[in-house]
C-alpha cells in the first residue's frame, strides 16, 4: 500500500492576510505525514512592480510576464514569499525547504507559444522529476514550491501555481497515494457565487459536466476545476477545494472531488 502524501496549494488572498497566513501555516505544520506546499504571490509582485515603475499587463485575468516582470516574480516568489514561509515553518518545527522548479531540475517547462496571445516568459509544464523530491520527503523535509519552473536551457519561467500543484501530485502518484488540496478564501465550490454557504460537498466527473452545462459554476472557478480533474484523470487519489479550515483535524465544510 502506498503511503499518503498531501500536496497543498495556498491562494494569494491568504498570503496577503498575515493573520490568515499564520493560521494556515500552523495548520499546515500540523498535517501528519509527507507533505508539500505550493504558493503563488501575484499581488505582492504587482505591488513591487508598481513601486519600481514597471507596468503590470493582464489579458483575460492572466499576467503578461516580460523580462522586467519576470525579474520581479523571481524576487518576490522565490525570495520574499518563499523564504518568509520557510522560516516561519521552521519556527513551528516543520523542517521546510524552499524550492523553485529549477532546483534539482524538478519541474521542466517550455515557454508558451506566442499565439494567440504572447504571455512572455510563461511556462507550460512538460515533466516532473520526482527522484530528488522523494529523497527530500524520505528524509523528513517538507518542500515549499514557488510558482517558477525552468526550460533546462537556463531560462526561468513564470508558471501557474495551481498547475504546479497538480503536476507535482500527478508526478508523485506512482510512489504515493496523493491528495491535492486547493486552499483559498472560499469555503469550497459554490452553487451560488453570491452565497458563501452554498458549498457543493462532492463533485464527480458526471456532476462536473452537469454543473458546467447548467452554468452553475462561476467562470473564475472553471480553470481550477480543470486542474482538479486533470489530476484525478492522472492517478491523483482525491482533490479537496476550500478554505484553510479543511486542514483541521475536526470536520469542516469543503468540496471533495473524485472520479
Amino acid at each position: 500500500m502506498k503511503p499518503a502524501l498531501s500536496v497543498i496549494k495556498i491562494g494569494g488572498n491568504v498570503i496577503e492576510n498575515n493573520t490568515e497566513l499564520t493560521r494556515f501555516l500552523k495548520l499546515f505544520a500540523a498535517v501528519e505525514g509527507p507533505k508539500i506546499l505550493v504558493h503563488g504571490g501575484g499581488k505582492k509582485a504587482t505591488r513591487l512592480s508598481e513601486k519600481l515603475g514597471i507596468r503590470t499587463n493582464m489579458v483575460g485575468g492572466r499576467r503578461i510576464t516580460d523580462k522586467k516582470s519576470l525579474e520581479v516574480a523571481i524576487m518576490v516568489y522565490a525570495g520574499l514569499i518563499n523564504k518568509s514561509i520557510v522560516s516561519r515553518l521552521q519556527a513551528m518545527e516543520c523542517n521546510a525547504i524552499g524550492l523553485s522548479g529549477a532546483d534539482a531540475g524538478i519541474i521542466q517547462a517550455v515557454k508558451r507559444p506566442p499565439a494567440p496571445v504572447d504571455f512572455g516568459f510563461v511556462g507550460d509544464i512538460v515533466s516532473v522529476r520526482t527522484n530528488a523530491l522523494c529523497t527530500f520527503l524520505d528524509t523528513g523535509l517538507v518542500p515549499v514550491f514557488c510558482a517558477l519552473t525552468h526550460d533546462e536551457k537556463g531560462q526561468i519561467l513564470n508558471t501557474n501555481a495551481d498547475t504546479i500543484a497538480s503536476e507535482l501530485a500527478i508526478g508523485l502518484s506512482k510512489d504515493y497515494s496523493t491528495t491535492l488540496f486547493y486552499c483559498f478564501e472560499k469555503s469550497g465550490v459554490l452553487s451560488d457565487v453570491e452565497d458563501d454557504h452554498s458549498v457543493i460537498p462532492h463533485i464527480n466527473k458526471q456532476t462536473y459536466y452537469s454543473l458546467i452545462k447548467e452554468k452553475t459554476i462561476g467562470e473564475g472557478m472553471l480553470p481550477k476545476l480543470e486542474n482538479c480533474f486533470h489530476a484525478l484523470d492522472h492517478s491523483v487519489h482525491k482533490v479537496c477545494v476550500g478554505n484553510i479550515d479543511m486542514l483541521q483535524a475536526k470536520p469542516s465544510i469543503f468540496t471533495t472531488l473524485t472520479l
